[in-house]
């Protein structure tokens, strides 16, 4: 018998339809990976199974956990088994942990819920748990708060809070969409030996098909609130009947495309950065002594004008604050930045604004750098102010509508507010925005990771379109390095602050010389080597 059972499972808010007839069965010590875009309904049902629904939502169909109907228990049997028999890994670490309470205490509050043991008891048991997911007592006492760990350690946190009473059925929605690619490969294996160790069962949603294809036995695919194909893992990508499904895997394997070489004549310097050096002195914290760290350790980088450099490595080596200060938004102790021949840190007044219209910058989330009461059109013009004198209303106007033309909107969305745009739709906002004054270089900040797979490789085209046309330049940050293996001529590895290789895109990822560039190369998901090794083991599996 399976161990959970989804049968025509609907969800209804008001009088919209969110999920549509779902249906599918995960056997004991299986993985099932649930991917689609935003809005598919993915984390719809998996609140469902958990019967955490927004008091809006409406449900009908069935929900077999283990022979017992879940949708017939009243709240507090629910509750009983929440944490017990299944337990729950959500995405975003930090608003899942209460930043006022010890990680020792969090953990604990599960087996407390469940009225195992007296307080030494559970604390005993959160430091065990704690160990067993790679956050030793040595470095992690039970008294750190969550501010003090890094995204991929709180991570552990909330899957030591899931797993801690051993329950039979873990979800886990989208755990790694925020890690970088090591930190990313550390958890899914944590997942993986955490599986083994309980004999549990995982549910994986991601929008990440490599991800999803290295873990789960079997994958379903969703759109619009219904399962438009389900299957085993090799055999189902090997065998796509569906058109959404179709464009999924091309979309994933569109960032494997390699990127042309770089037209000739291209050998302007637009952006000059040298030895710049950048260091922060955290808060101290109650009677910790404070320190100084170094962010940013004597780094230089060229970019010419029409080419697009990608800058990764993983999180804390540096490349935002080094992005920072190429965009005069903070201010190295010591080096030299140069924007079109002209010393752009040393600047002031009329000249530096003139010179920030040259630079301009994407974000990775565009509706938190948007004011939400403000229109679109007022939004995309607002880098104008940095132009004198300042243009009339009736140029604004025409360059909004040029703007937003150039990124596949059009004139009438302009006078819409950003909640009115889907997540892409926002991302192409926020490159109008980039684009209304004419700039030499782009600096992308995780511009595209928090994107679905479709999405993204539109957003990527777009971005390749505009370099073609307008001769861009772009700084593309990353820690997805297949995307930035896609789209940029160079690219540059940053670890603790420092540039430890840099050359030609294609040259760094076929051959890279540095142990830190071969290391993230490894630990990088690719859907093409996973479904290898899937079918591999497909075809040494015992029949019958």
């Amino acid at each position: 018998m399976a161990l959970l059972e989804v049968d025509n499972l609907a969800v209804t808010i008001g009088a919209t339809a969110v999920l549509n007839g779902v249906s599918f069965g995960l056997e004991r010590g299986g993985v099932l990976g649930i991917v689609g875009e935003s809005g598919a309904g993915k984390t719809m049902t998996a609140l469902s199974i958990m019967r955490l629904l927004p008091a809006a939502a409406a449900a009908t169909g069935r929900i077999a956990f283990a022979g017992e109907d879940l949708t017939a228990l009243a709240e507090p049997a629910m509750c009983d088994r929440r944490g017990r028999m299944l337990a729950m890994i959500f995405q975003e670490p930090m608003s899942a942990l209460d930043p006022l309470k010890t990680i020792g205490r969090q953990v604990a509050e599960t087996v407390f819920a469940h009225h195992r043991g007296n307080r030494r008891e559970a604390l005993a048991l959160a430091r065990e748990v704690l160990d067993r997911v790679g956050l030793p007592a040595d470095r992690f006492p039970l008294g750190l708060y969550p501010h003090e760990l890094s995204g991929g350690q709180r991570q552990r946190v909330v899957i030591a809070m899931a797993v801690v009473l051993r329950p039979q059925l873990i979800i886990a929605d989208e755990p790694t969409s925020a890690l970088d690619v090591t930190a990313q490969a550390r958890i899914l294996d944590l997942l993986r030996r955490l599986l083994v160790d309980h004999g549990a069962s995982l549910i994986l949603i991601s929008h990440d098909l490599a991800v999803v294809a290295a873990l789960a036995d079997r994958v379903a695919i969703m759109k619009d609130g219904a399962i438009v194909e389900t299957g085993a893992t090799a055999h189902l990508f090997d065998n796509l009947r569906h058109p959404y499904s179709r464009t999924l895997f091309a979309a994933a394997s569109s960032r494997h495309r390699q990127r042309p070489a770089a037209r000739a004549g291209d050998a302007t310097p637009i952006l000059t950065v040298r030895g710049i050096v950048r260091d922060y002195r955290p808060s101290r914290f109650l009677f910790r002594p404070a320190r100084h760290v170094r962010a940013v350790d004597h780094v230089g980088l060229t970019i010419h004008r029409g080419e697009s450099v990608g800058l990764v490595g993983e999180s804390g080596s540096g490349k935002s604050t080094l992005a920072r200060v190429v965009l005069a938004l903070d201010r190295p102790l010591q080096g030299e930045v140069f924007l079109d021949g002209v010393d752009f840190l040393a600047s002031r007044g009329r000249r530096l604004r003139d010179l920030r219209r040259h630079v301009q910058a994407v974000f990775q989330d565009p509706y938190g750098s948007f004011d939400p009461r403000r229109k679109v059109a007022n939004l995309v013009a607002e880098p104008c102010h940095l132009e004198v004198p300042r243009p009339s209303a009736a140029e604004r106007r025409r360059r909004v509508a040029a703007a937003l033309a150039a990124v596949g909107l059009s004139e009438a969305d302009g006078d819409k507010y950003p909640h009115e745009f889907s997540g892409g739709q926002r991302q192409r906002l926020a490159i109008a925005r980039a684009l209304i004054t004419n700039p030499s270089l782009i600096v992308l900040d995780e511009a595209v990771s928090a994107l679905d797979a479709s999405i993204r490789a539109q957003i990527l085209a777009l971005l390749a379109d505009l370099n073609e046309r307008l001769n861009l330049s772009y700084l593309f940050i990353s820690h997805d390095l297949a995307t930035v293996r896609a789209v940029t001529d160079r690219v540059a590895v940053m670890q603790d602050g420092r540039i430890v290789e840099e050359g030609a895109t294609e040259r760094v990822f076929a051959h890279p010389r540095h142990p830190y560039t071969a290391a993230l190369l490894a630990a990088t998901p690719d859907l093409d080597r996973v479904l290898a090794v899937r079918r591999g083991e497909a075809r040494l599996a015992p029949s019958g």
